[in-house]
């Protein structure tokens, strides 16, 4: 590291401002004008590199800015501080993130969670596609873990709006910034490869490849310029979970209702009048095995024959396939408390009570699923940006890309599947609930002294096939108009239009032989094999319990597969849509198409002028945006309910569909107001207030109604969609403070206050969808409980039903239509309800001490809102809806670093605080889901060996750290997920 002494004059901080403005405006600036001005200029510069080039970048950026603007850059070609982009943004204050197998996934920006921050390509916005396990997603959320970092030059991460920037995130908008060869003239060129060591795999590579490449070159005196990105990253990893999928079930006091716990002395402290409780679904241990692969290139052609004019046409791929195996033992609960119990409540308004021992006597089955699936994602972005500088003061641009992303399965089994193996010798299963880790103890049947092969067989199968497919076209036009002289500096203005075509679609080819399939005899004993149940939790406190069930049963996917295609051939049975292969079906039964199309104009007028001695700078401007909605949707027909299980019920499907479609649409008038004044030298005061809006997600705006094919005893699920939502509609006020006191040393404090209208909430209401008939509670059932007793089980009654032979499918008992009761569904429907309002604080802290090498960063963000989640609401009778934010919490980081001569070392520290993840459980009922406090430890090393190679390691999660979610009351448990440190080691050459 070389550095120079900085004149602070005025002159120079001027040139600063230029240079960071520069850096924030994604293809357009007064960029000519000002290189202009920086040729004339005598002064003195800093010249670093590393760790501190990257911080004083991004310190001048946000120092330049018009509002509140955070920036990250590359620390040198293809070198971004973190190979995980969004692992980058989590140390910006405000920004947490998602992670999804111990990577960075997705963001969350004050309190504001990623469907509501908009994330653009160079100024462009991408298109996103995700896939959710047992639906059609309706995410926008981009998700960064498909995006390797080696091409990225800066990330901007504008928490403030301006009338020049596209619309849709009023969290936040990030603008990923890419290399250009005519920004590095020359040659330029960056090789890098790595190893990466992840002890979590069980059964893949422990040691897995990453290999990157950059090539630049300009050719004609520097008019001509071609750039190549290129990266490959393998990954093997593995995790272990214990998680409630199915969710609890929410009681209000001793009310009898479903699963209602004895008041007859069997369990320790049992709910009071006015105590609320929960009694969980089910338990499962995932072990799940992951291998990822992700391929990125990027193509940039730049073309400048004359100063003034400039063409890039760039091409950027991203392709990320995800292989997941995985093994589950599993136990059903159906409401049949025995014995245990529960935290002591204290009877009054808000008394939430949770277990510590709940004994559960649902027989009989011990679930043993299998899972072996493949996603892949795979993006595509073409672009054409010319710009133009007119005169001195016109620069004009011209910006058209056409990109995609699509999901889906890899394979014909599917984007998400299961086959669930079983024994039937439960009797009763206890989980001890007291500490972080739910301990499962399993009770057999006389005779049976646990899991054994020889009487294992398989039940029900699912195999579901999820696709998501997003195109954009987007035209932009923008200029810029610089003045001489006066107040007015320059006026920004510009039209754009984007059309955005998403279609998300789902299916299901499920199989509800949950009584079994076959025999025990049918299956080879040796396709099960024996694994430890503690050796995999051997982290989490409370696995090492004696009571803990000792082993599970793993089987391949391809052993069952096998196994059951022979049967089925030898019985003549048809499993599904491969006859008798088990697949998934390519025939999507939900089937979402929307198009939105949104025009767009904007005009800002950029002023500087001096209050007394104080230099000031104000930006108004205005953007007016139009948007039409057409939605459509395949609507599947179903004939009547049949009842496959003691406590699943399925709707029967008439093979019949239809697309029905809904239009809607929206304009608005978004003013914004930027100032800021230098109050003393180098003391920033900043301003701010703008109107933004993000639109709702894909599936709210559907165009029809769906029920879920699975349905319970006491009614079943769907969702409507509604076109004619309105967006979600911000009005954001923001102060803050700067002081720039070195050199890239700042502190910086902030208040954001964010009021939300057409808050978009969830509503539900109860109908007879298709009138389908359920034998639960029929005559037939009543004649089952009048010949057995009212204490019959319903297995009993369910047995004795089929015995009768009267609308009987093999093990499904049929509704029979004009006899049998008539199913009730609840109805999901999105709706704009009340206001909410966020606001909070922010502090950061960025110092360097000197030329010693060190220095730190240090941030934490404080975020409150009326939007907070009342446990003790069941969401039943009056109270059937609560709206609410997801993702509200504080969050904090902070990273020191050493950067000198050939070693750069950082270590981070990130926390967030717990949040609000969801409101609606594994069984579609309104419960919360709450993500606990969470905090990380990384680190960096590298070490030049000479200018032009470099050895590194990293370590992420180096402290071992767990994640836990959890409902209404800690004991709750939603899910407890284990996870391994990962350290990757490499090189990078650069020529």
């Amino acid at each position: 590291m070389i550095t120079k002494s900085f004149n602070k004059s005025r002159i120079a901080t001027s040139v600063s401002l230029i240079m960071g403005a520069v850096a924030t405006m994604p293809g357009l600036a007064q960029e000519a004008s000002d290189q202009a001005q920086l040729a004339n200029t005598d002064f003195e510069v800093i010249e670093v590199s590393g760790i501190r080039e990257s911080l004083t970048k991004s310190m001048l950026t946000k120092r330049a800015a018009s509002g509140v603007v955070d920036a990250i850059s590359a620390e040198d070609i293809g070198k971004f501080p973190d190979t995980n982009l969004a692992e980058s943004l989590q140390r910006i204050t405000g920004v947490s993130i998602d992670r999804v197998n111990g990577e960075g996934s997705r963001i969350t920006v004050r309190g504001f969670g990623p469907d509501y921050n908009l994330v653009t390509l160079n100024g462009r916005q991408m298109p996103t596609a995700s896939i959710d396990a047992t639906t059609a997603s309706g995410s926008r959320s981009f998700d960064f873990g498909n995006l390797a970092s080696e091409g990225v030059a800066a990330v901007e991460v504008y928490k403030t709006s301006l009338a020049s920037q596209p619309t849709g995130g009023i969290g936040s908008t990030v603008n990923l910034v890419t290399a250009k060869p005519l920004s590095n003239p020359g040659i330029k060129a960056s090789f890098a490869a790595k190893a990466v060591s992840d002890q979590s795999t069980e059964e893949g590579n422990k040691i897995t490849p990453e290999l990157s490449g950059i090539y630049s070159q300009t050719f004609a005196d520097d008019t001509f310029g071609i750039q190549l990105i290129g990266s490959y990253q393998e990954r093997d990893s593995g995790s272990a979970s214990a998680e409630t999928g199915n969710g609890w079930y929410t009681i209000q006091g001793t009310q009898g209702d479903w699963g209602s716990l004895p008041q007859d002395g069997s369990f320790v402290n049992p709910p009071q009048e006015n105590d609320v409780y929960s009694v969980p679904r089910n338990l499962a241990y995932n072990f799940n095995e992951f291998r990822r692969t992700r391929t990125n290139g990027q193509l940039t052609l730049q073309y400048r024959p004359v100063d003034e004019f400039t063409a890039t046409l760039d091409y950027t791929y991203s392709e990320l396939e995800n292989q997941t195996l995985r093994q589950q033992i599993s136990t059903w609960f159906n409401g049949n408390p025995a014995y245990g119990e529960y935290t002591q409540g204290t009877n009054t308004q808000g008394s939430v009570i949770g277990p510590v021992i709940y004994a559960d006597s649902t027989c009989c089955d011990i679930g043993l699923g299998t899972s072996d699936f493949t996603r892949v994602n795979e993006n595509n972005s073409v672009g054409l940006n010319l710009e133009w500088l007119v005169n001195d003061n016109l620069l004009l641009e011209l910006d058209y890309h056409h990109s995609t992303a699509e999901a889906g399965p890899g394979n014909n089994l599917g984007s998400d599947n299961v086959i669930s193996g079983v024994q039937f010798d439960r009797v009763v299963t206890e989980v001890d609930y007291s500490r972080d880790f739910p301990v499962m103890d399993i009770m057999y049947a006389d005779g049976v002294t646990g899991l054994d092969p020889a009487r294992m067989l398989t039940s029900g199968t699912a195999f579901r096939n999820s696709f998501m497919r997003s195109e954009i076209d987007q035209f932009q036009f923008r200029g810029n108009y610089t003045f001489d002289d006066g107040i007015i500096t320059s006026i920004d203005f510009g039209l754009a239009s984007i059309e955005v075509k998403n279609r998300s679609a789902y299916s299901n080819a499920q199989r509800d032989t949950w009584g079994g399939y076959g025999s025990p005899d049918d299956y080879p004993d040796d396709i099960f094999i024996q694994k430890s149940v503690a050796d995999r939790f051997d982290d989490m406190p409370g696995a090492g319990s004696a009571n803990l069930e000792p082993f599970y049963y793993a089987t391949s996917m391809q052993d069952f597969l096998s196994v059951i295609s022979q049967i089925a051939t030898a019985n003549g049975d048809t499993l599904g849509p491969c006859g008798t292969e088990l697949c998934m079906d390519p025939n999507f039964t939900t089937d979402r198409r929307t198009t939105e199309e949104q025009w767009s104009a904007y005009v800002q007028v950029n002023m500087s002028f001096d209050i007394g001695d104080m230099p000031a700078n104000l930006a108004v401007g205005a953007r007016y945006e139009d948007t039409t909605v057409d939605s459509s949707a395949k609507v599947p027909e179903y004939e009547t309910i049949a009842w496959t299980g003691d406590n699943e019920f399925s709707a029967v499907p008439t093979g019949n569909d239809q697309f029905t479609s809904l239009s809607g649409g929206y304009d608005h008038f978004l003013p914004s107001v930027d100032f800021n004044i230098e109050v003393m030298e180098d003391l920033i005061l900043r301003a701010s207030y703008s109107e933004t809006i993000s639109r709702p997600n894909y599936a709210d705006i559907q165009g029809g109604l769906t029920i879920n094919q699975l349905a319970r005893f006491n009614g079943g699920s769907g969702s409507a969609g509604n076109p004619n939502l309105l967006p979600f509609e911000s009005t954001n006020i923001d102060f803050s403070a700067e002081y720039y006191y070195g050199d890239g040393s700042y502190v910086s404090a902030g208040y954001f206050d964010k009021s939300v209208d057409n808050f978009i909430g969830n509503d539900t209401y109860t109908d007879t969808v298709f009138d389908l008939a359920t034998p639960f509670g029929g005559p037939r059932y009543q004649a089952a409980v009048a010949a057995l007793g009212e204490g019959a089980t319903t297995t009993a009654i369910r047995e004795y039903i089929i015995a009768q032979g009267v609308g009987v499918d093999g093990n499904n008992i049929l509704g029979i239509p004009g006899e049998d009761p008539i199913l009730e569904y609840t109805i999901t429907q999105p709706v704009n309800s009340d206001s909410r309002a966020v606001d909070g604080l922010e502090m950061a802290w960025q110092h360097l001490f000197g030329d010693s090498g060190f220095g730190f960063i240090v941030n934490y963000t404080a975020v409150d809102g009326d939007v907070k989640y009342d446990d003790y609401n069941t969401n039943k009778g009056e109270n059937p809806n609560q709206f609410v934010l997801l993702g509200l919490s504080d969050t904090a980081n902070a990273v020191l670093f050493y950067d000198k001569d050939d070693w750069e070392v950082r270590i981070a520290y990130n926390w967030r605080d717990k949040f609000l993840d969801a409101t609606i459980d594994g069984n579609g009922e309104r419960n919360p889901t709450y993500i606990e406090d969470y905090s990380q430890i990384d680190v960096n090393i590298s070490y030049d060996i000479n200018e032009h190679l470099v050895v590194f390691a990293e370590g992420i999660n180096v402290t071992n750290e767990y994640k836990r979610s959890h409902s209404r009351h800690p004991n709750m448990l939603i899910g407890v997920y284990d996870a391994e440190p990962r350290y990757q080691v490499g090189l990078r050459y650069t020529f």
